[in-house]
């Protein structure tokens, strides 16, 4: 056989080969590559290189079907979407342990897409806040925030419903921790997708910052109309003061409009019924320093018209108690003795109904 290899090949077969073969000996690989490359003919083939008589050629391999290449390619892109979402958010939840972010997703679509002039935020320490503010807030916006992980599962089973029923993601059923979320990181477009993604960071949230620096980022954050974000940009914005030195009627006029902070504003509360009902809950349960007995005045002792004036306002612009759906109604009796607020909707939850006037 080797005889039969030209020349310049057999002094090529001496030499020690550089990697195995699994076809064939590497000597003889190597001798019909450099025939091969100068162009030999008549070269004769080992035995153990010509195929048996039979021997059916190997068959390429075949591509799946294409149902289950785009179930496939659907399922790569599913988890590669996820890891870098989660990848990203995560990163800046931990650096929200020790840095304020100078800017939010909302901030930044307030100011591409609406072309809002921004405020720029004063994020506060907690202990800067007054207590009675964080109480309040918690009090009107989720009173289970305490207890919780995250996720306020009778509120979203109620908002389900009312979504339901009114055929549109109108509610979403919100806790501190979710609107802090979607404060951070997402736009003010109510979807189920946002509502998922919205979940995803909400979990991080709950699991790497906490209870208390989660109230500072949304105090920090949280939007109190056009380009105000921020407790403290809103008191002096609306008042010309610090968060400091804020009254509890004012406090409470700025916490009730978190409902719908760019449509009304801390005194508008003839525009909306939700809106006086929030304000006069707040009022009646902390505007004298702190729980009252029952039967005791609703109003707050330094501003006792606005809350009167919004309810004999709301009666007749707004619909009536039947005619509304049965989430926004007045607080029932039982509703009333337990004082729970009378809407645990958050941010950007006034229907129709409640929003009729400008």
């Amino acid at each position: 056989m080797i005889r039969s290899v030209p020349r310049p090949a057999r002094y090529i077969l001496r030499r020690r080969p550089w990697w195995p073969w699994d076809f064939a000996s590497a000597r003889v690989a190597r001798a019909l590559e450099l025939s091969l490359a100068e162009g030999l003919s008549g070269l004769e083939l080992p035995g153990a290189l010509v195929p048996a008589a039979g021997t059916a050629a190997p068959s390429a391999r075949r591509a799946p079907p294409l149902p289950l290449r785009i179930l496939r390619t659907a399922l790569y892109l599913f988890i590669g979407f996820h890891l870098a979402w989660i990848s990203f958010t995560t990163l800046l939840v931990i650096s929200f342990t020790r840095v304020d972010p100078p800017a939010t997703v909302l901030m930044a679509y307030r100011a591409w897409t609406d072309g809002w002039k921004l405020a720029p935020p004063q994020p506060l320490h907690l202990r800067s806040i007054p207590p009675w503010l964080t109480t309040m807030l918690i009090a009107v916006e989720d009173h289970r925030f305490r207890e919780h992980h995250g996720f306020d599962l009778e509120a979203i089973k109620r908002a389900m419903e009312i979504n339901r029923s009114l055929s549109e993601p109108l509610y979403g059923g919100s806790t501190l921790s979710m609107q802090t979320a979607r404060t951070l990181f997402l736009v003010p477009e109510k979807s189920y997708l946002r509502k998922y993604l919205e979940a995803i960071v909400t979990i991080e949230l709950e699991a790497i910052l906490g209870k208390d620096r989660i109230l500072e980022l949304y105090f920090g954050y949280a939007e109190w109309g056009k380009g105000i974000f921020g407790i403290e940009a809103a008191a002096r914005h609306w008042y010309g003061k610090g968060t400091g030195s804020l009254t509890r009627d004012e406090g409470a006029r700025l916490l009730a409009i978190l409902s719908s902070p760019i449509k009304y504003r801390p005194n508008w509360y003839g525009k909306s019924r939700i809106l006086a009902e929030r304000y006069a809950f707040l009022s009646r349960r902390y505007g004298r320093g702190g729980a009252v007995a029952p039967g005791a005045p609703a109003e707050p002792p330094d501003s006792p018209a606005p809350a009167a004036a919004a309810t004999a306002a709301t009666a007749a612009t707004e619909p009536s108690a039947s005619t509304m759906h049965p989430y926004l109604a007045a607080p029932t009796a039982a509703q009333a003795a337990s004082d729970l607020p009378p809407s645990e909707e958050p941010m950007e939850s006034l229907p129709p109904e409640a929003s009729t006037l400008e």
